[in-house]
């Protein structure tokens, strides 16, 4: 009984001892396994996460087109710059280091693993200096020394590459606008104008609205006359600031509408006299609502809407222009007091003005000049500029779509000749630019009036003639002034010399009178856009005009328009590419291996080499020239002692 008890442990014990024998030779290989898969997957892992990251980064830029860090964010940014980029650049350069770093790694591994195979020397030599992101200058080795050189550069690529993607830039976000405005160039216009016209007409318009008409559309004529000679073209009116003039338009966007005034019952329309414009124009959602529209540093438009010019032409009536019948010869003194001070009046005379305005239709213009007691003026001190305005067809060149000034300047505005200019309206669609608080417009299309516009063209004719009348006091004329200070302003030849004046005289009476023209129509539209002229404020559909335009945000962040973008992710996704390849071969290699074995050997460790190399009895040529080239040529391998698991580099004959 003892005996066969005894036996039974004997047998137990020797089952025990075969499975802990089987134990120690398996785990191990198990452990190997798993920790070389564990640390590849984490290598792999990491690097597809931060390429991952560059990716949906990039992605998000070019589905939302255009992203844009909070205001607070962006205000930082633009008033500390310097820090700000700094901490971009630090990003950047972890990132980078990152990414390098598990590279090296990863190829580090894979290079362990290729000296299990017969490896050149020169080959083993590019491998160490991918491993520590250098390079080879080895003509001879054409390949590697380029392999080399490639890495090397991608390597460097890595900071530049995330610092580009990361940094924001200044760009404007451009957001659609539409919206709509008076359309002043159809019937129901032209039916609305004349029932006001005859409710009030332009001879009954009251209060302040002679003011607007008088030096709005004198500083209108002067800002458009003497931009083209250099002098500041900035025009305001109602609390909008216009480039050169006004182009006819009224300001759609609300933060260039001017005044905010409200009218009186009087002050609407044809009796405008100031205040808040209507804007109708609004923001129009994107593809991406959900996105927020940063508040920017500033904001520009560009519009496309409605204006009106003329175009002018202004030339000496010539001997050979019998239609242009022009009278200035009556005139006599209706006043004179020679014993009144220096100070008082002491004549007056009265000046008709007479003109043929077609089918033998003359038309009288009166004025009123001071003279002395003898009924004459100063030839230095007094300037006389009379003008009538003809409306319709002078001839036969010209249609009910235009209309004529005549205009002649005595005294000191005696270098302006019996002169004519035809004026012909024109209906535009402008693109209209609103920036820096100014208003420029640009002209894209134009018609001429049509039937539709009779009563526009009236309106538009009157303005004129009634600037042709007030401009003229008694002593001086607003518009000679306006010529002979621009020409004395701009040049250095004397206007009473008229060899070679008058086509410039002429150039700026001609933009006088467009500025001029173009102001009417801006009053007009300001008239019947303020707040009061039609019910809540609203335009009836039939006198709408469609806006549209785009409005420009100036900020920071990231568009999809930069090109540099695809090119930054260029080497991230290189590197990562390369992780990836040298992390399978290991594991593949490692496989083929048994498992491997996680040995301390390292070969980017020159320690590690000549140990190795010692222990393989390794014996080379010395460091002549052609020994260097015969030593690139070696095949060596890296073994292992099974017994005691030391590596050797053994040479490969």
């Amino acid at each position: 009984m003892p005996a066969a008890l005894g036996l039974e442990i004997l047998k137990v014990s020797t089952l025990i001892s075969e499975d802990q024998d089987r134990f120690r030779t398996t785990y191990p290989t198990m452990s190997r396994v798993s920790a070389h898969f564990l640390w590849h997957a984490a290598v792999i892992s990491c690097q597809v996460i931060i390429l991952a990251f560059g990716y949906g980064f990039l992605g998000a830029v070019f589905y939302y087109d255009y992203l844009s860090p909070p205001d607070q964010v962006s205000n930082l940014w633009r008033h500390r710059p310097e820090e700000l980029t700094l901490v971009v650049t630090l990003i950047a350069t972890v990132l980078s280091v990152i990414t390098t770093t598990l590279f090296t790694i990863s190829v580090k591994e894979a290079l362990r693993h290729r000296m299990s195979w017969p490896i050149s020397l020169v080959q083993l030599s590019a491998g160490v200096a991918l491993t520590k992101g250098t390079y080879i200058l080895r003509p001879e080795y054409f390949r590697l020394t380029t392999l080399t050189l490639f890495v090397f550069g991608v390597l460097r690529l890595l900071t530049a590459g995330w610092t580009t993607l990361l940094t924001p830039t200044y760009f404007l976000w451009p957001i659609e606008m539409q919206g709509y405005e008076l359309d002043i160039t159809g019937t129901a216009f032209s039916t609305l104008l004349s029932e006001d016209y005859l409710n009030q007409g332009l001879t009954t318009i009251r209060d302040n609205s002679f003011e607007i008409l008088d030096i709005g559309g004198i500083l209108s004529g002067i800002s458009a006359a003497g931009y083209s000679y250099g002098l500041p073209g900035t025009f305001n009116f109602n609390g909008a600031k216009y480039n050169i003039s006004t182009q006819g338009i009224v300001p759609t966007i609300e933060d260039y509408s001017g005044s905010d005034g409200v009218p009186g019952p009087d002050g609407t329309r044809l009796g405008f006299s100031g205040g808040n414009v209507t804007v109708n124009t609004r923001q129009i959602p994107g593809a991406h609502a959900d996105v927020s529209i940063p508040q920017g540093f500033s904001r520009n438009y560009s519009m496309l809407q409605q204006g009106l010019t003329a175009n002018v032409s202004c030339r000496v009536i010539g001997s050979s222009d019998m239609q242009y019948i022009w009278n200035t010869s009556n005139s006599s003194v209706i006043y004179a007091n020679p014993a009144a001070s220096n100070n008082s009046i002491t004549g007056l005379r009265l000046w008709n003005i007479t003109a043929n305005c077609g089918a033998n239709t003359l038309i009288t213009q009166e004025y009123v000049t001071m003279v002395d007691a003898s009924g004459n003026a100063s030839l230095l001190g007094s300037g006389f500029l009379p003008s009538v305005v003809c409306l319709g067809p002078m001839n036969v060149t010209q249609t009910d779509a235009n209309f004529t000034i005549l205009s002649q300047g005595f005294y000191k505005y005696g270098f302006l000749d019996a002169s004519v200019c035809e004026v012909t309206p024109l209906l535009t669609t402008v693109r209209t630019s609103y920036s820096n608080n100014l208003i420029s417009s640009e002209v894209i299309s134009f018609t001429p009036f049509g039937s539709a516009n009779v009563q526009l063209l009236s309106f538009v004719a009157g303005v004129t003639k009634f600037q042709s009348i007030s401009s003229q006091g008694l002593m001086s004329s607003a518009i000679g002034d306006t010529l002979y200070s621009i020409y004395s302003s701009s040049t250095n030849t004397s206007i009473g010399d008229n060899l070679g004046n008058q086509t410039k005289i002429y150039k700026e009476l001609e933009d006088y009178w467009r500025g001029v023209v173009e102001f009417s129509a801006t009053f007009l539209r300001s008239g019947f856009m303020v707040v009061g002229s039609f019910p809540d404020d609203i335009i009836p559909v039939e006198l709408q005009s469609p806006v549209n335009g785009t409005m420009y945000i100036s900020t920071i962040g990231w568009t999809q328009r930069s090109a540099t973008y695809p090119l930054a992710i260029i080497p991230i996704t290189i590197v990562t590419i390369l992780t990836f390849a040298c992390a399978l071969y290991s594991k593949l290699q490692a496989r083929k291996e048994n498992g491997g074995n996680m040995t301390t050997f390292d070969v980017t460790n020159t320690l590690h080499l000549i140990m190795a190399s010692a222990a393989g009895s390794i014996t080379l040529k010395d460091f002549s020239k052609n020994g260097i080239i015969d030593n690139e040529g070696v095949k060596v391998q890296l073994e292992e002692y099974k017994d005691k698991g030391v590596k050797k580099l053994v040479k490969i004959d």
